[in-house]
């Protein structure tokens, strides 16, 4: 009766299902492992190996098949399962011992038949001599019979086979049984239906092959059936073998609870453990799991001490001997590696101290030089339950307080502020809360200090929570990939089947991170009992529940032993504990309960009488205790404390109970599994996570020797729980169903930009380690899996689907074509406020410009995040009651209506109701958590899409969820808790609102509210409510923009319990008439703040004609409700500039070539042969006409070849006169100065100086110069004292580059020197012609108007005429801080290099030389992980390193090597010019640089980013915007006219200034005058040059400036109403009276009757350049070195915290308080520079700099001021700061020997020994002696540095002078004795500047300390001067000369003049 035919079919389908296993890609790594580790087990190398392991009956354990094995095995065996019954990872325990699983089965059996059949020619078939064996194996006779039975039916050849039969003959009857068995059940059930259901048929999991061999099987079966139906089945005879076979391999119901996992490497773990037994009962079913016995210690396992761990770590184990098993196996790998770890272990098996290894590995990474940098790391610790993060934090803070880390929980109920986070090491979070903070470009400075991520209870991958968890490891992963810094990541988790995927998801590597421990672990063996109630009957179910619930509890207290009941509900707890009281008074059981013999009892009872919860009391009689969230903290903490003491016997509690508090107990019931879920909105099963905690408080590991876990549930459950316990079930992976979501917050972090980087991220998610294992869970077909073994095109096609929904919804813009994602704000929004896709596309349809407010609510009410919310019969009534009494306004579809509910449950929120039945309140609380979030993302929505109504409206809201107060309250109930509810009420029914309030005085509201002394209270606290005052200063700009300079007052008592450290506001710019806001942004009021002056904002606004009749600026307070404040900006009289802009047609002519200059040697400056339109446009008037000209132009229109054209006309005509040249910045003079003397200075023969901070040519020089290259400040200070210096009236041409920044902070400064250039031509009647040039002018008129152009030398082209044209992108990016907003606009950068230019070069421009590191660091990031890390380099390898070698810039040494060059004012000037070498030959394709690159440096490039338009500002401590100037000169960079066609620039901006830079980047900008704020300087300037005589001379002088001509234009800009004549001018007067007063306060001028003449500190303010409050601070209080010149240093962000450091190792205090101010800052320079301390960043070295630069004139202006005094003392101080400054030392701490280089500490004392103090005696020492004096120090290294120093000799005579009769003069002869030194610079390497040797000679008198002349000389070999000496003879007597040295410390000489 064989049925070959099945044989072969199943083989056929094994053998394809093992081509598909094959076919799986992630295997063959894995089994490898597996294969080594056994043989490992065979050396004996791993420990365990020496175990011998005797399988019971019926444990049975694969081994593991090979591929070939397959095929002949029987296909049901096809699990590689290897079941680890040792811990860990060590297969080892598969020893010899262990027989094959195969030899175990009859398919083994039958395998033997058929070879001996084949071999031994026996004359049965296979199956009959099988049957025949079966059959003598399962007599009853003695072994030796039944050997010599099988020897008679085999033959004596197959004597081994016979030895195996005995061997195994137990396990071949058992699986004979077990057919027959089966063959049995087969019989009845095909006759009976059973009622009871089988668990077979309950769960089995197949996979897809099993799934068609049992389709085979059941044809085969259903076949044979047909036959044996009327047979006798015990009888061995009537079976047939092969059906006999299969039957046996199929196993009994109670072992097909445990199905085959899922998927090839799913564990085959084998049925319930041994000892298990079955009993049915009335109307229930028990399952009773033996405890698994603790696993023996190993031989050679040993637990790790205490005091094996470092000094540090130990403090955290206070009160540990040791660890304990489980921790001490896997110490080794979590304490002294890296690895990634997962360990699955059973609870309670003290996974806490893993993390805590864990946590003590990262510190001590961290422990450096003795302490603990904390600033470095960040550790999060992600728990799943709010619970279980609460006890995490106390227990971990506790136990890490010794190492002074700080922990801290951050969950819904605790947030944490900015400084907060940035203060904790530690943060315990749950996966939501962690999610949210990571998906913020904003925090990403928080997640990049993450160096250890612990995800508890990873096993929650199952629970639809899962997704989180997936979505936080795959961007912690790809963050670790992309930055290429190192993130452990530890995973905790129960015992799981599915561990290696696990595994495999977190990166683990499974041969070291990998631990894996079975239940044998537990430290208390856990007996379990399931029981299943298979009454139907709901009364009678609840009945026996109660019944058996009871019976186990009293069992267990007949042991002695504590009980636990946990049931699902608050109100539960007390109705169980009544039935069990109950229960127990008709049992007459009470005895058992009560528990008054406990020595404490009396006094015990007492404290629970004070309780005010009746049910506490009322149990504890009854020995029982109740414990639920609802209840009091006290009560709680009061049971907890009973029923760990003994005094309560049997505790009801929830769940909440077995995750927050640690509170074991012998047994645990689980009574009922149903648990009402409001996010599902019904009722659901008690999770695997909850079930395993609540067992986990089984059995208290101290005292009991074994723990028991109950579970009661209905029958249809049993089998889920039995699998669940027995870890069966396979981890799923829940991604898909949010993957929509998670997509979109990957987009909005900008971390996915495509479908190719959105397909790579899925490739990190669990999901896709399990889709490749199971592709049928997630609906991919075989045939899918066959076509794409990857799954590639599944993930794409997953990916592009969600794309193509969040396109939909308006979450993302999706570009099918190039696959690109970019984001949108709704996105964003959805993204930053956790707010799901299905939700944003109900708001998308729902939301309306104008909307009432139960519209609104039940617009909320319609969120998908409430969507599972039911509506209940039974809560009607009280909904219907709750909406009468607690809801304001109407209600939408009623209570009856599910959204209805829900707008109910939120105005009840609002509204602070209160609730009764269960399911309502756990239904608000589940509302009110998502509430707040939603709201304020509608604000946000809202206030993006420009509605004035609605945002003002959802702000109120937001604020009404926060406070739970509903708008038209009364205001003041944000105090409730100090001020009265009475008070409150009587205040809104008198309508008394808050400005009502503020008028009136105590007393009145006193009566108002009839209660006195609550008149003051309410006063008070108004006083406390937050208020702030607006102005503004609106001044137009064009006719369609407007800038508003808003000041914001605040009017309020800040009081921190009330405002904590700041306020937030919102200031929106609204136009009612059109509703929409032009303008908003957040202001931030700090308590420091607040009390200061106004705090300004600016921001430009557009208007549009028609005029509305005006703008609302409004203030509205982001938390307190109704407090918000106005300003109106009306239109009716503002005057807005008039709208002409004339723009030059360019002419289509004919280009004209070089020849027609007309002169040979100009053409061969020129290497082209025609020029450009623009040049040929303009050549006519500028080369051969001498009128003024004013070309504004483009930038990069070659508009200076044009002013070279002018250059050119002079010399041919007036080759005597200078040209001078002006340039506003020193990097434009610099490349100017590169540029012409190549060409004009070599080709011919000028002469050409420079004038800037760094270059200060001589007398002789500036004469014969015949161009003359400047910077407008030094310009300005040469052309004031034009009287007295020739040089300046000789100027005949005068070149104004970039004159478009005279609306610049420096424009000033141009302005005075035009207008002063104009008023000398005038005077001197010499004609001096000016040539202005400039980018694009909207107010060309006024401009030329001022520097004296007519209409022909007017040229003003369109910005588009450009040589190159120019395409522009600009992108918004949100994100309130600076920093993480730039971070964010990296990706994008290294995007458009690849979109624009992949190949050609591009420069970036960013705000600051940090900035510039950081963003060529992330640009090779993105490179390297686009795998081309180099793709910017195009040079060899040896030039690289040769270049490398001469770089001194470490960032640079770094970047450079991947193609990429920074560019700052820090860097050296050789590496400067090296990198733009580099770059200009395309060496290097990418150039970040600080804008000052775009203005110096003429170095095109394809593409210009720029990123961020804002900077820094030191002075006004925030980010500014640029100027639009800077922009448009970045952008002109783009394009290079040899090589483009085009050029395109991407701009990158703050999302809310998009529209304005698009507006001005295409339309030029007005230029405005700065005059006005710095005319006293200027005026004070041309007073002392005798230009300005009176008021009228300075009226007269107004009018030559451009202020004067743009005040007539656009008066509002300056705050002038109207420009009639007689308003003009009593502006202008008083502007001038002003001034002057302020001038004569500050002792720099002298009015009287109607003229002003100067005063010495206004002349030495006009000579050294210094600000006049600069020179009368110093006249009033001389002395200590403070000055006013440093306001424009810039302290950049953060930058105090370094000032901080420097003030902590400086000599002299600084004011702590202030260390963001430049004073300080400056003044920590100086003193840093004179202790030669090291700076902390370049960018202090290049302040330093600046700082010094600054310092000299300054000093030199105090020594002016001093002499001048006649004060001694201080003269020569000054002159000393002097010397100082420039050696870089103390005057009076160090020794003057430190100037030279060679000098040691060693030698200084040494020599000091020896009388030697200073570098002069050292000088003074004859050759001979300086030997002995230096002992062994090499001679010639110091006589080389000396030198580098003078030797003077004076000479001195008193003369008598012949005319005066009666004055004397002292002549003086100075010499220097160095014969062999040549040169008179000074030696000062510690300053950066080349400086020439000044000596002073003083003449004073030292004991009274009167100076009486000062005289500065300076002389290159030797010199004779006189000096007068005072008339009177008297006070000869201490009269002296000292000659003091500008540069040297110690070169003093003194000689009195008595003695000549």
């Amino acid at each position: 009766m064989g049925y070959p035919a099945s044989d072969a079919n199943l083989h056929k389908v094994a053998s394809l299902a093992q081509r598909l296993f094959k076919l799986q890609p992630a295997d063959h790594g894995r089994s490898s492992v597996f294969e080594r580790e056994l043989n490992a087990g065979e050396d004996g190398v791993e420990f365990g190996a020496d175990l011998i392991f005797q399988p019971p009956s019926r444990f049975l354990v694969d081994s593991l098949l090979d591929n070939d094995d397959l095929l002949e095995g029987p296909p049901s065996s096809r699990h590689d399962g290897w079941h680890d019954l040792d811990h860990g990872y060590s297969n080892s325990t598969y020893h010899h011992a262990v027989v094959d699983r195969r030899k175990l089965s009859l398919e083994w059996l039958s395998n033997a038949c058929d070879r001996i059949v084949k071999e031994c020619a026996s004359q049965l078939s296979r199956d009959e001599l099988a049957m025949a064996i079966c059959r003598v194996l399962n007599s009853d006779k003695p072994g030796e019979e039944i050997a010599g039975d099988l020897l008679d039916l085999v033959g004596v050849s197959a004597f081994e086979a016979v030895q195996d039969l005995m061997l195994h003959r137990k396990e071949l009857v058992d699986a004979i049984h077990q057919g027959l068995l089966m063959l049995k059940s087969d019989k009845t059930a095909s006759n009976t239906q059973l009622r009871m259901p089988s668990y077979g048929t309950q769960v089995t999991v197949q996979t897809e092959s099993e799934r068609q061999i049992d389709k085979l099987r059941r044809k085969e079966e259903k076949r044979y059936k047909r036959g044996a139906e009327n047979r006798v089945e015990d009888d061995l005879s009537a079976t047939n073998f092969s059906s006999l076979l299969r039957a046996s391999e199929r196993r009994s119901p109670i072992e097909d609870l445990f199905g085959h996992g899922q998927g090839p490497n799913s564990l085959a773990v084998t049925a319930l453990p041994q000892g298990t037994l079955r009993k049915h009962f009335k109307g229930y079913e028990e399952v009773i799991i033996p405890p698994t016995p603790t696993a023996p210690m190993k031989p050679g396992e040993k637990l790790i001490e205490i005091q094996e761990l470092d000094g540090f770590a130990q403090a955290a184990f206070r009160g540990y001997k040791s660890l304990n098993r489980i921790q001490s196996q896997i110490f080794q790998t979590t304490y002294y590696t890296n690895e990634n770890i997962l360990v699955c272990a059973p609870t309670g098996a003290g996974k806490t101290n893993i993390a805590m290894i864990a946590i003590l590995h990262e510190i001590g990474q961290h422990f450096r030089d003795g302490y603990l940098h904390k600033d470095e790391f960040k550790i999060v610790y992600v728990a799943p339950m709010k619970a279980l993060a609460a006890e995490v934090t106390s227990a971990f803070s506790h136990r890490l307080s010794p190492l002074n880390m700080t922990v801290r929980e951050l969950t819904g109920d605790m947030q944490l502020s900015k400084n907060e986070l940035e203060e904790t090491q530690m943060i315990v979070t749950t996966p939501e809360k962690w999610d949210v903070i990571t998906r913020k470009s904003s925090d990403m400075s928080l997640s990049m200090l993450v160096k250890l991520l612990i995800i508890d209870e990873v096993h929650l991958l199952n629970d639809e929570r899962g997704a989180v968890i997936e979505a936080l490891v795959a961007r912690t992963l790809r963050q670790v990939e992309s930055t290429q810094t190192m993130i452990r990541i530890v995973g905790l988790s129960a015992t799981l089947p599915s561990y290696l995927e696990v595994a495999q998801f977190l990166r683990v590597n499974p041969e070291t991170g990998l631990f894996f421990f079975d239940s044998s672990y537990r430290p208390v063996p856990l007996a379990q009992q399931y029981i299943g109630i298979s009454e139907h009957n709901f009364v009678a179910r609840n009945a026996l529940l109660n019944e058996i619930c009871y019976n186990k509890v009293v069992d267990s207290l007949r042991q002695g032993h504590q009980a636990m009941v946990f049931v699902h509900s608050r109100k539960d707890t007390a109705k169980t504990a009544e039935k069990l009281v109950e229960l127990s008074r008709m049992n007459e059981d009470l005895e058992l309960f009560k528990n008054e013999t406990h020595p404490q009892f009396s006094l015990i009872k007492k404290e629970v009488q004070k309780s005010r919860n009746k049910d506490l009391i009322g149990f504890f009689e009854s020995g029982v205790g109740i414990h639920h969230a609802g209840m009091l903290r006290s009560d709680r903490g009061l049971t907890e404390r009973l029923f760990s003491d003994g005094l309560i016997k049997v505790l009801v509690c929830t769940a909440t109970l077995a995750w927050g508090v640690n509170l074991p107990a012998h047994t645990v019931v689980i009574k009922g599994t149903q648990l009402y879920d409001p996010k599902a909105g019904g009722w659901r099963d008690l999770g695997m996570l909850d079930v395993m905690q609540i067992f986990g408080r089984a059995g208290r590991p101290q005292f009991d020797k074994s723990g028991e876990g109950i579970i009661i549930t209905s029958h249809d459950k049993l089998a889920y729980y039995l699998r669940l316990l027995t870890s069966q079930l396979p981890i799923e992976s829940q991604f898909i169903s949010s993957l929509k979501d998670n997509l979109n917050a990957e987009v909005a972090l900008g971390t996915v930009t495509n479908v190719k980087e959105a397909c790579l991220w899925l490739g990190y998610t669990y999901l896709s380690v399990r889709m490749k294992l199971n592709p049928l869970a997630y609906g991919i077909g075989w045939d899918e899996v066959m076509a794409d073994p990857s799954l590639s095109s599944k993930q794409r096609a997953l990916v592009t689907e969600a794309a193509r929904a969040l396109d939909k919804a308006k979450m993302i813009r999706f570009d099918e074509k190039s696959g690109n994602f970019s984001c949108t704000e709704l996105g964003r929004i959805a993204s930053h406020f956790y707010i799901q896709y299905s939700s944003v596309e109900t708001y998308n349809e729902m939301l309306r410009p104008h909307m009432n407010d139960s519209e609104v609510i039940d617009m909320i009410a319609n969120s998908s995040e409430f969507e599972n919310i039911q509506v209940r019969e039974e809560e009607q009534n009280e909904l219907e009651m709750l909406a009468r009494t607690s809801c304001p306004l109407e209600v939408k579809g009623g209570p009856s209506n599910k959204h209805g509910k829900i707008s109910i449950l939120i105005q009840l929120y609002i509204s602070r109701g209160s609730i009764d039945s269960f399911s309502l309140v756990s239904d608000a609380a589940y509302i009110s958590a998502s509430l707040a979030r939603i709201v304020r993302a509608l604000f946000e929505i809202c206030l993006r899409r420009g509605w004035c109504e609605m945002t003002s409206f959802m702000l109120e809201y937001c604020k009404a969820v926060d406070r739970q107060i509903w708008p038209h309250q009364h205001p003041l109930r944000q105090f409730d808790k100090d001020l009265s509810a009475d008070i409150l009420r009587k205040l809104e029914e008198r309508g008394a609102d808050l400005d009502r309030l503020q008028e009136m005085q105590e007393k009145d509201i006193g009566a108002l509210i009839r209660y006195a002394p609550g008149g003051k209270l309410v006063k008070q606290y108004l006083g406390y409510f937050p208020w702030v005052q607006l102005s503004a200063a609106v001044s137009p700009i064009t006719r369609t923009v407007l800038k508003v300079d808003l000041l914001i007052t605040p009017d309020f008592v800040w009081k921190d319990r009330f405002h904590g450290a700041a306020q937030r506001w919102w200031i929106l710019v609204e136009d009612s008439e059109n509703d929409h806001i032009y303008h908003s942004e957040l202001f931030m009021l700090t308590k420091r703040m607040s009390r200061g002056e106004p705090q300004k904002l600016s921001f430009t606004i557009p208007i549009f004609e028609p005029h509305p009749p005006q703008y609302f600026i409004r203030a509205v307070s982001d938390s307190w409700l109704q407090s918000e404040a106005f300003y109106t900006i009306s239109f009716q009289n503002l005057q807005l500039p008039e709208a002409r802009t004339s723009h030059t047609e360019l002419l289509d002519l004919r280009p004209l070539p070089v020849t027609s200059l007309g002169n040979r040697t100009y053409e061969s400056l020129y290497n082209f042969s025609h020029f450009n339109p623009i040049q040929t446009q303009t050549f006519h008037v500028l080369y051969h006409t001498d009128n003024n000209v004013l070309l504004g132009a483009p930038t990069g229109s070659g508009k200076t070849i044009s002013a070279e054209l002018a250059i050119l006309h002079l010399f041919n005509t007036q080759p005597d006169m200078k040209v001078i040249y002006i340039a506003p910045l020193k990097a434009i003079v610099r490349e100017r100065m590169n540029d012409w003397r190549k060409r004009l200075v070599s080709q011919l023969g000028k002469q050409m100086v420079e004038m800037t901070g760094d270059h200060t040519p001589d007398l002789m020089a500036l004469m014969s110069a015949d161009i003359i290259i400047s910077t407008p400040e030094k310009w300005d200070g040469i052309s004031r004292n034009w009287h007295s210096r020739s040089y300046v009236t000789k100027v005949g041409l005068m070149i104004l580059d970039e004159i478009h920044l005279l609306g610049a902070d420096r424009g000033p400064i141009l302005e005075v020197i035009v207008s002063r250039m104009r008023y000398i031509s005038s005077q001197t009647e010499r004609s001096v012609r000016f040539i202005g040039l400039s980018t694009a002018l909207a107010n060309a008129g006024d401009l030329a108007d001022w520097l004296g152009v007519g209409e022909t030398g007017l040229f003003n082209f369109k910005p588009s005429v450009r040589p190159v044209p120019l395409e522009v992108h600009i992108q918004g990016y949100p994100g309130k801080y600076y920093c993480p907003r730039m971070n964010s606009m990296n990706k994008p950068a290294y995007a458009a290099i690849c979109t624009h230019s992949p190949t050609k070069p591009v420069l970036i421009f960013v705000s600051s030389r940090r900035q510039t590191r950081l963003t060529a660091l992330d640009l090779i990031q993105y490179a390297a992980s686009d795998e081309h890390p180099r793709q910017f380099l195009s040079m060899p390898e040896e030039v690289l390193q040769m270049i490398l070698s001469q770089v001194t810039d470490q960032n640079l040494r770094h970047t450079l090597q991947f193609g990429i060059g920074l560019h700052h004012a820090g860097l050296n000037d050789k590496d400067r010019s090296l990198i733009e070498e580099l770059f200009a030959n395309n060496k290097i394709q990418v150039l970040v640089c600080t804008s000052t690159l775009a203005w110096g440096v003429n170095l095109p490039a394809h593409l210009v980013i720029i990123k961020g338009t804002e900077y820094y500002d030191g002075k006004a401590k925030r980010y500014v915007d640029f100027p639009i100037t800077d922009i448009l000169q970045m952008m002109g960079r783009a394009g290079r006219p040899q090589y483009d066609q085009h050029g395109k620039a991407v701009i990158l901006v703050h999302e809310p200034k998009k529209s304005f830079y698009k507006k001005f980047l295409y339309e030029p900008f007005p230029v405005e005058s700065s005059l006005k704020e710095q005319l006293h300087d200027h005026i004070n300037a041309e007073i002392v040059s005798g230009t300005i005589c009176h008021k009228e001379d300075a009226l007269h002088y107004l009018t030559w400036t451009y202020f004067f001509r743009r005040l007539v234009v656009n008066p509002a800009y300056y705050g002038l109403e109207d420009t009639a004549p007689e308003i003009l001018s009593s502006y202008l007067s008083r502007l001038v009276q002003d001034t002057f007063e302020d001038l004569e306060d500050s002792g720099c001028i002298k009015m009287n009757d109607d003229g002003v003449e100067p005063l010495m500190l206004g002349s030495i303010a006009s000579q050294y350049y210094l600000s006049y409050m600069t020179v009368s601070m110093f006249g009033s209080n001389i002395g200590p070195d403070t000055s006013l010149e440093f306001d424009e240093l810039p302290v950049r962000h953060n930058e105090e915290n370094y000032n901080e450091a420097l003030s902590k190792n400086v000599p002299y205090m600084v004011d702590n308080n202030r260390l963001d101010d430049p004073h300080v800052k400056a003044n920590l320079l100086f003193q840093a520079h004179f202790s030669q301390l090291e700076l902390p960043i370049s960018d202090y070295v290049t302040d330093l700099k600046s700082v010094l630069d600054q310092s000299i004139r300054i000093i030199q202006a105090m020594i002016d001021i001093c002499a001048n005094s006649g004060w001694l003392s201080s003269t020569i101080t000054c002159m000393h700061l002097l010397q100082m400054v420039m050696q870089g030392l103390w005057y009076d701490k160090d020794s003057s020997l430190w100037m030279l280089p060679c000098m040691s500490s060693d030698l200084v004392s040494s020599l000091g020994k020896k009388g030697i103090s200073s570098v002069q005696q050292l000088l003074d020492l004859p050759k001979a002696n300086i030997q002995t004096v230096l002992e062994g120090f090499p001679a010639s290294r110091i006589s080389q540095d000396l030198q580098h120093f003078p030797r003077v000799q004076v000479k001195l005579k008193v003369q008598k002078s012949d005319t005066d009769g009666g004055t004397f003069s002292l002549n003086i002869k100075l010499a220097k004795m160095n014969s062999n030194r040549k040169t008179s610079r000074a030696f000062a390497p510690r300053f950066p500047k080349i400086k020439d040797e000044a000596w002073w000679l003083v003449l004073g008198n030292p004991s009274n300390s009167e100076l009486y002349a000062v005289k500065r000389v300076s002389f290159s070999d030797r010199l004779v001067t006189h000096m007068e000496l005072p008339s009177t003879p008297t006070n000869i007597e201490g009269m002296k000369l000292i000659l003091l040295s500008d540069c040297y410390l110690g070169f003093e000489q003194e000689y009195s003049i008595k003695e000549l």
